[in-house]
Parts: structure tokens; sequence; C-alpha cells
């Protein structure tokens, strides 16, 4: 009896235990085995370290002296003997030639073809003199920078070899979120270091030209330009930018679309430079509270804030307070959708444009011209003068007291219509106008004149936000403006 009751909990036991352990068994199955698609890939992935050479118009490198009176006894002697110790300058020959090589910064890169082209960071070897390629089997190479691309933050490199093992290119927009990814690069000069975890998100827009791929993966400095791959192996996004308080890794890193990188890397072979389409104008996003007033179903498209003078825009019929909807029937959602559709338009293409103007949707046509390098734009801050010296009273719901423009004046700004702020308290105030604004239009409504401004006010309903199109300086915004109660 005594062996049979033994043998009975034995049996009950593992009956019971069973179970239990299935499913522990059934998710370690599924957890993502990383080691054979390391062994494929990681061999095309290399080391970027660069130099400069020091110079006698370079200044010398910063020096941190340790404090003078400090001796051996005191606590903090240790941390500046070990860290910042007594550093000379290098030596420049005489002449001004090429002086010693001064490490830069180290960085990572990828094969992306047999006969030596690589692809990594513009930052990573922006102001390098020299650019060292170490490859997985420690051979070292001298790098010759076929093209760079500051936009987009990718760089064309390429060494003296052949039949070297290359990635295959993925397919960006096929990432879903949530997918399981790989990193692999030299965080802080630490070669072949992998990393992984999953696209957070998509289409992050931390960029012009860029809608960034989101994930956890562990990147640090020195992953910079190194690949993101997806579970086959494919390069699916460069690893770029780390969100960080600290300067290390914080739970988010962005990732450069291959698909973009790509369409770069193959200008940047063929001619050295990526040539990029442009019209003209300066844009804004369009929230929800302008939308509504507006009559746009959804805040969606690009507001204009400014119209270059004689550029493309500008030729188009395109005006300051327009939304461009679609460019070249392609839907703009955000704003940062029409950089990406220009950029990537051929200049000298004739390209059908709809905006919505003053409740109304109008089909113009640009002929889009080449970017050109960056240029810095000098608002014109002046400002119309008040007539009679003091400043009226604001007497408005809005909080405004506004004058005419002088037709001269409008001439020189280049405005149809418009008023000048004289006053902005209350409401106003609290929405961002300032003295000196223009405001060119309430609720869609163009404004001629101070008395046709009051007008307009007075007519508001107070228990909605009014939208006006104001211009400061060479830029205009719609700003929402709830008028005070009675």
């Amino acid at each position: 009896m005594r062996k049979f009751l033994l043998a009975l909990a034995v049996a009950l036991g593992a009956t019971l235990t069973a179970p239990a352990a299935a499913p522990a068994m059934a998710q370690a199955r599924q957890l993502p085995d990383f080691a054979d698609l390391v062994e494929r890939a990681a061999p095309a992935v290399v080391n970027i370290r660069t130099t400069q050479r020091a110079r006698a118009d370079r200044q010398p490198l910063p020096q941190f002296p340790m404090p003078e009176g400090m001796d051996e006894n005191d606590p903090f002697y240790e941390f500046f003997r070990r860290f910042f110790p007594p550093r000379q300058a290098p030596e420049t020959p005489r002449g001004g030639g090429r002086g010693e090589e001064v490490p830069r910064g180290v960085g990572s890169g990828f094969v992306v073809s047999a006969d030596g082209y690589l692809l990594t960071n513009h930052h990573v070897v922006e102001g390098a003199d020299e650019i060292y390629v170490t490859l997985a089997d420690k051979r070292e190479f001298r790098g010759k920078l076929v093209g760079s691309d500051r936009r987009t933050d990718i760089a064309l490199v390429r060494i003296e070899a052949t039949g070297l093992p290359k990635l295959a290119i993925g397919d960006s927009h096929r990432l879903r979120v949530g997918e399981w990814v790989v990193a692999i690069g030299s965080p802080f000069g630490l070669d072949s270091t992998v990393t992984a975890g999953i696209v957070s998100a998509k289409s992050r827009d931390t960029g012009d030209y860029l809608p960034f791929i989101q994930t956890d993966v562990a990147v640090n400095p020195g992953n910079s330009g190194g690949p993101l791959l997806n579970m086959a192996g494919e390069v699916v996004g460069i690893n770029s930018q780390i969100y960080s308080r600290t300067g290390g890794f914080m739970g988010i890193s962005f990732a450069i679309p291959i698909d973009e990188a790509m369409r770069v890397a193959d200008q940047l072979r063929a001619s050295g430079r990526v040539i990029r389409g442009r019209i003209g104008v300066g844009i804004a996003e369009v929230t929800r509270d302008v939308a509504g007033p507006l009559g746009l179903p959804r805040a969606a498209g690009a507001l204009v804030r400014s119209v270059e003078t004689g550029g493309p825009a500008e030729r188009a019929g395109i005006e300051v307070g327009d939304i461009i909807l679609k460019f070249d029937g392609k839907a703009i959602e955000r704003s940062s959708d029409l950089p990406r559709l220009v950029g990537g338009t051929a200049p000298g293409a004739k390209v059908a444009v709809q905006v919505w103007r003053r409740g109304e949707q109008k089909s113009l046509t640009v002929t889009v011209a080449e970017m050109q390098p960056d240029r810095i734009a000098t608002p014109n801050g002046s400002r119309a003068p008040s007539p009679g010296g003091a400043a009226p009273v604001p007497t408005n719901a809005l909080g405004l007291a506004v004058a005419d423009i002088p037709d001269a004046r409008k001439r020189e700004l280049r405005l149809r219509s418009g008023v000048v702020v004289e006053v902005a308290e209350g409401a106003a105030a609290r929405a961002g106008i300032r003295t000196g604004d223009i405001v060119m239009s309430v609720n869609n409504q163009e404004v001629s004149s101070a008395r046709q401004f009051g007008d307009l006010v007075a007519k508001l309903d107070r228990s909605r936000p009014a939208v006006l199109l104001v211009r400061r300086g060479d830029n205009a915004q719609f700003v929402p403006v709830r008028p005070e109660p009675r």
C-alpha cells in the first residue's frame, strides 16, 4: 500500500508540473536567436576612425591643467592626474605644412559593394583629414570620401579592396512596429558589438528630409554609421542618433531608413553630391486649432509662412497663408512631408500643387528649382510707425489695437493687405502676438484697413477662437485667439 501511494504521488506531481512547464518551454522556443544572423552579417561591418592633422592655423586642443597648489593628498589629485595629464600640442613643421595626426573620432560603417564602397554617417567623417577603415578580419585601409550629405547624415567611403563581404539591402517600408532588429557597430570603440531590440515606431520627424526609424536597440557613441538589421540579416537602417540626457543610451535610438540612404548613396556615387529640388517657401505645421476655423476637415498640410521673392512658389502664385494639401498628387499629412517630396523632385519638373486658400481649394503649377547651399534668412524686423505717437487703448475683444499700413510700406513688404499691431494685450498677448506684427486676415477674411478689422472683430462669436494670419518679419503664422468673454 505504501509503495502504491508513493507511485500515485509521483504520477500526480508529474501531471501537475507538465502543464506549468509547457508554456515556459514554448516561450523559450519563441525567443529569437541572433547567432546565425550575426555570423553572416558581422564580417561586412567595419570600424571607422578619423584623424586631423595639426596645422598652424588650427586652435590647439583644449587643456585641463591640474589646479595650482594641488598636492598628492588632495582627494582630486588622482582624478586630475589620470584624466587630465599635462599634454603638449603636436609640433607643426615650419612653413605651415602637414603636421602630426590627431585622433578625431570613432564610428562604424558597413560594406554595400564587394569592390570597396561603404556607407556611414556624415557626422562620422565630417572634418576628417584621414579616414581609416578596419575590417572584421583586422585588415586596415585608408578610406577615400566619395561624397557626403549633411542634410541626411549619409556619407559614402571607398577603400581599395575587392571581394569584400557585403550586406544585403532590405526594405525599410516593410518594417513593422514590434519587429526584432539588431545593431552591429563599435560603441566606445569596442569593435563588432551586437545589440538587439524592437522597432518602437516609424516615421519619426527629427529631420527635414528623413522619417527616422525609432528602436530600443542599445546604441552609443561609436555605433553611428553602423547597420540596423532585420531578422533576415538585411540592412533596414543606419544607426544615426540617440535621445539622451547623459550622452549614453537611454532606451531610444534612431536609424536612417535604408531606402532613403541608398537613394542618397546612388547620387553620391554618380556625382559626389546630392541634387534636390526646392520651391522657395517657409512652412509650419497645421494644428487642429487652426484647421477647424479655416474650414479644413482635419489638421493636415503645410502652412506657407513665407514665400521667397522671385522664387518658384511666388511665380506659381503661392501666397503666404496658403496651406499646401498636395504636391505632385501626393497628400501632405504633416508639414515635414513637403520638404521630402520637393527635395526628391528633379529640378526643372513642372508639378501640380493643391492649396487651401480662404476656404476653398486651388490648383497651381510650380516649376521646381535646384536646392542651393544653405542661406541664413534675415527677417525684416522694421515696424510701421504709430500715427500720433501715443498708443491707443485696445477696445476690441481680442485685446488688439491696430493701424493702417501706408501704401509705400505695403509695397516695400510686398503686402496686398494687412494692418500693423500697435498694442497687444489680454487674449492676443497670451496667444503670442506682439507690437509690430502684421495681421493679414481674420477667419480667412483679408484685412484691408483698421476700420474693417474692427468690424470683423465686433462680429466674432466669442464662444469660439478666431484664427488670425499674423506676419512677423518674413514669416507668417495662423494664430488662434480666444476672444475675451463679455
